[in-house]
């Protein structure tokens, strides 16, 4: 071994135990991370007024890591505000449901449909943009209401979410705690997200088909929603001006995909330019819609993207400031406090565990496909990606490569699980498709 573990390093892994079993038994880990970090301090600087000192710091630099993918999603989520506001959005999907022929073209159309738009506009705001719209259609043409759900969870919240290629606030937050690129993370994940989605909505249609068949699933179809919808939104634009901008605003983020292969922006460079792409939609369409009232009206729906964005991020700031302390941010945030040799904790760690135990390949990736889980059991899917990043930079280093295959699929089972897609209900089949995937 390279290096002489010291109280710091078991400390680090005193923690990331903790972490995890509180996480097992869905208890908040924000006071364990909190403690952690002020723990790692003191041991370090043996100051009592720089550790606490540094419990903020490391907020500051957990906040300033992720301000970029706060900001986009808090950004997408305000311009779907207004999409919706101004009943764009209906334009947008409608010639969509002309598909809708079968219930097996309505599952599939939707899923596909839902996948596309959350890779652009987040998929809980992806959801409000189609539920409203899909719903009416769906169950005309023989979708249970429960099979549209499926399709847009599964894809939405599985699929998008998990691979998030176009906004990468997922892979941003794996691959900083892994300390490699995002661009590493995003190759990687590729052939998981596939075998992951291809293998869950499968057999998820199947056992759909299944229960429709027996007659265990009822159609019943509401309009509530959409007549809400139609009252708020039917004097804001024209016709035209709704087709314009749902003509528009596909075009635009289209344009923003070419730009990104051309120039291979990636990382915060591809996230810039899709947020700047929203926050003109957004300007624009506030004044079109809301004419007077539109420069009022742009701070409200911002204000609105704010609130949900830091209300997701928010319980995962403490737990990405204990686990940037893993790697580069220990310096920045303690100081210079490990031994000469030190390549940051994780890194020592994957190097102490690699002399001591014989890890293989097929242990760490079960490993990483467990720790996952538990990560999402807590129902938020983001809280805990970090310290899969973490694990599998560990794992990495221990293997001597593999680090961004097993950061992706870490990332990709917290999420299927936290994000949505495991439902803890009677209905067994959601559930088992997510076993085959896994």
């Amino acid at each position: 071994m390279g290096i002489e573990l010291t109280a710091l390093h078991w400390i680090y892994v005193v923690f990331i135990v903790l972490i995890i079993s509180f996480m097992v038994k869905r208890r908040d880990t924000t006071l364990i991370c909190i403690l952690g970090i002020f723990m790692l301090a003191i041991v370090a600087t043996g100051d009592l007024t720089s550790s606490i000192s540094g419990v903020f710091n490391s907020f500051i630099y957990a906040i300033t890591e992720l301000l970029s993918t706060i900001l986009i999603i808090s950004i997408i989520v305000a311009m779907s505000r207004v999409l919706m506001a101004s009943g764009v959005n209906e334009v947008m999907v409608a010639p969509f449901t002309k598909i809708f022929k079968t219930p097996t073209l309505a599952y599939w159309t939707i899923g596909i449909l839902m996948m596309f738009i959350s890779w652009f506009f987040w998929p809980s705001p992806a959801v409000a943009l189609l539920g409203a719209v899909l719903l009416p259609v769906a169950i005309r043409a023989g979708l249970p209401a429960l099979g549209v759900a499926m399709a847009m969870n599964l894809f939405g919240h599985g699929i998008a979410l998990s691979s998030d290629f176009v906004i990468q606030g997922a892979p941003k937050l794996t691959a900083d705690a892994a300390g490699i690129p995002v661009g590493d993370v995003v190759s990687a994940s590729i052939p998981l997200v596939i075998t992951m989605g291809l293998v869950t909505t499968i057999v998820a249609f199947l056992l759909l088909r299944r229960d429709m068949k027996r007659g265990t699933l009822d159609l019943k179809e509401t309009n509530e929603t959409a007549d809400e919808l139609e009252q708020v939104t039917e004097n804001l634009l024209t016709r035209g001006q709704k087709h314009f901008f749902a003509i528009l605003i596909p075009i635009a983020f289209l344009l923003d995909v070419i730009a990104m292969s051309i120039l291979k922006l990636q990382g915060g460079d591809a996230t810039a330019l899709i947020g700047g792409t929203a926050v003109f939609i957004l300007l624009v369409l506030c004044i079109v819609a809301h004419k007077k009232e539109g420069l009022e009206k742009s701070t409200s729906y911002l204000i609105q993207g704010f609130q949900f964005g830091f209300k997701v991020f928010g319980p995962v700031i403490p737990i990405a400031a204990f686990f940037y302390l893993g790697d580069s941010g220990f310096k920045q945030i303690i100081g210079d406090f490990l031994p000469v040799a030190s390549h940051g904790i994780v890194n020592d760690l994957g190097v102490g565990l690699a002399a001591v135990v014989p890890l293989t390949k097929e242990i760490a990736v079960v490993t990483l496909a467990i720790v996952g889980a538990i990560t999402g059991l807590d129902g938020s899917g983001f809280s805990g990606i970090s310290l899969a990043g973490s694990v599998g930079n560990l794992f990495g280093n221990a293997l001597g490569g593999g680090t961004a295959t097993l950061t992706a699929l870490g990332q990709i089972t917290a999420i299927w699980i936290g994000g949505g897609t495991l439902i803890p209900s009677k209905d067994i089949w959601p559930r088992t498709a997510l076993f085959f995937a896994t």
